[in-house]
């Protein structure tokens, strides 16, 4: 039994398909290296510049009966904050500040003392050793300093949003 010839290519045909395929690529890859170079810097940001707490009027309603609220930096780079609402307007009044003072193990955190209407440091676990700081509510350090701040605004939804990834560089002036 005869076997069928399949389909021949010749010479030419196999120069014309290689040649093709070189100018593809080669067309390919200049643009590749075009886009590259013209981009200018890569900024790559993932999730919101800032936190938001929720709606004005939940959190105060929360701060008011139970204190201020503690919020743990959950991405671990150990930016715990304090939300705290001061006076009986939800749109004003709003306080956020570190939850440690700066040097204190992150184990060491600040809680709300509300016979005393302050904040005590303590250990979150009997390894840490804090020290011996108080902090009053608005933030002031019995050391007599400041407490680290984060800058607060109320959005267009009635959030209270915390900005903290604010550049505190932008404070310094030069004298």
């Amino acid at each position: 039994m005869p076997v069928a010839r399949g389909p021949q290519m010749n010479a030419r045909s196999a120069v014309l398909v290689g040649f093709t395929g070189v100018m593809i690529a080669l067309v390919l890859g200049v643009g590749v290296i075009w886009l590259a170079g013209s981009g200018g810097d890569v900024e790559v940001q993932l999730g919101d510049t800032d936190f938001d707490a929720g709606q004005i009027w939940r959190i105060s309603e929360e701060i008011n009966d139970r204190g201020p609220i503690l919020y743990s930096d959950v991405a671990g780079r150990s930016r715990d904050i304090i939300l705290q609402h001061l006076g009986a307007d939800p749109e004003t009044g709003w306080l956020a500040f570190a939850a440690r003072p700066l040097g204190e193990p992150r184990d060491c955190f600040f809680q709300w003392v509300p016979d005393d209407d302050r904040f005590d440091l303590i250990a979150g676990t009997d390894e840490a050793e804090c020290g011996e700081v108080t902090m009053d509510a608005e933030g002031n350090l019995s050391t007599g300093d400041m407490i680290l701040s984060y800058p607060i605004s109320i959005d267009a939804k009635n959030n209270v949003r915390v900005d903290i990834n604010y550049d505190r560089s932008d404070d310094t002036t030069d004298e």
